[in-house]
């Protein structure tokens, strides 16, 4: 069985490029089945593909299992469906395979990989994504067991390391920029513009300083007033908003429309009757629901989620000692996935298992070189990045043997004590051969 994930995110990607391959929850169940289908006419059997899609503002990825990888494949069926040439897309995503997929999903699902260093939101985002692929009759064997042991390995990482400590929401983040533009918050009103989980969030942060007013405008007037009802709101019809926009000072806005729904007009409009008193705006959509041009407008202070990026960003400094720790539970946690993986596919014999050494070598060292190219990036003295990439990579040709030393009976240790000794000390005697 393979194991492949085609992805875009907000390090690959721009805003606008990540709105094209946005799917809306209800969308997954249809767009799995006619990639299964798709992905069955290729050349693998449809009751074989496991397939499922996690879709969020910061990231679009495709995760598949079949007999055999169809890799381009699911690349050109991707960039189909966001009606973009697959040379494009190519360059504004990723390709993973195996091991590879499982570090991305571990390290995805415990925070290291999100806008926000340590977020806890992407964890249920995942959760919500395997379950519309269980529903959808997508999910199987494997892709769950990749899932629950993500999950799993989140799970560790969140309470083994201080990952989400320090960190500055989304949420926020917005409260702190609208801060920096209105002296006292509690003299603003707040429209939010849609009633998901991620407009409570930031209605939660907002309605904690006492604006002096918080109305909800959303397509379904019972979902608003449910949520205007925490906070003593108002609410407000979709179709409505053209009207009212100018009687607020700050616009945060996150529906799941495939279309912007404040347009320039509206603004401008809003603006003149508001007699050039600024509007503060946050779009947190993806694709947007603000018109990019708004943002060129004077008195207007438009942030996207990718605008919140150095905001977000602060402490991370101060999380790096717990980004170690997470990785090294994230290097078990795969090289368990890769172990079931291997008991399922037992094939090849040594060979196999060589191929599949050098493959986790390379992996790693990979890995440690990116690391040291964007501390050197950064300015970082040389020996300092050479030290750091040294040390970052003998832990990690380590670790499994400094947890299996530790494992069994004193029978068992003193075993792998033995074999850890031929492997490393006496081949180190004569490192002609090596």
């Amino acid at each position: 069985m393979a194991v492949w994930a085609l992805g875009i995110n907000h390090h690959t990607a721009p805003l606008d490029m990540r709105g094209r391959f946005a799917f809306a929850l209800d969308q997954i169940a249809p767009t799995l089945q006619g990639l299964r289908a798709s992905l069955s006419h290729a050349g693998r059997a449809h009751s074989a593909v496991e397939t499922a899609i996690l879709s969020t503002c910061n990231r679009t990825e495709i995760y598949c299992a079949a007999d055999a990888p169809a890799m381009d494949h699911t690349m050109h069926w991707l960039a189909n469906s966001g009606g973009v040439a697959p040379e494009l897309l190519r360059q504004h995503s990723y390709l993973l395979q195996d091991g590879s997929v499982a570090r991305h999903a571990f390290r995805v699902a415990s925070g290291l990989d999100s806008m926000v260093l340590g977020e806890a939101q992407i964890l249920g985002q995942m959760k919500n994504a395997v379950r519309a692929a269980e529903t959808a009759g997508a999910l199987g064997t494997t892709l769950n067991q990749l899932f629950q042991r993500s999950f799993a390995v989140a799970k560790e990482v969140r309470s083994s390391t201080e990952i989400g400590a320090h960190s500055i929401s989304m949420a926020a983040a917005a409260v702190r920029l609208a801060g920096q533009l209105f002296e006292d918050l509690s003299k603003i009103r707040v429209l939010f513009v849609g009633a998901g989980e991620m407009i409570e969030l930031v209605s939660t942060h907002f309605a904690a300083r006492n604006p002096r007013q918080i109305t909800i405008a959303n397509r379904t007037m019972e979902r608003g007033e449910k949520l205007a009802a925490q906070f003593g709101a108002g609410t407000m019809r979709l179709a409505d908003l053209p009207e009212h926009l100018h009687e607020y000072d700050a616009i945060i806005s996150c529906t799941a429309s495939t279309l912007p729904i404040i347009g320039l007009g509206a603004v401008e409009s809003a603006l003149k009757k508001r007699k050039r008193r600024p509007i503060f705006m946050v779009d947190l959509a993806v694709p947007r629901d603000i018109e990019s041009e708004v943002k060129d407008l004077n008195d207007v202070y438009l942030y996207t989620v990718d605008d919140l990026a150095t905001v977000v960003r602060t402490g991370q400094a101060q999380r790096q000692a717990a980004v170690q720790q997470a990785e090294v539970i994230i290097d078990t946690g795969v090289q368990s996935f890769m172990q079931w993986m291997d008991q399922r596919n037992p094939v090849g014999g040594a060979v196999s298992l060589i191929q599949q050494v050098n493959a986790q070598a390379d992996e790693w060292r990979a890995l440690e070189i990116a690391r040291a190219k964007k501390l050197l990036a950064k300015g970082e003295d040389i020996d300092t990045v050479l030290e750091a990439l040294s040390r970052g990579l003998t832990q990690k040709m380590l670790h499994g043997t400094m947890a299996e030393l530790h494992k069994g009976d004193a029978e068992e240790r003193a075993q792998t004590a033995d074999t850890v000794s031929r492997l490393f000390l006496r081949a180190s005697r004569n490192p002609s051969k090596l």
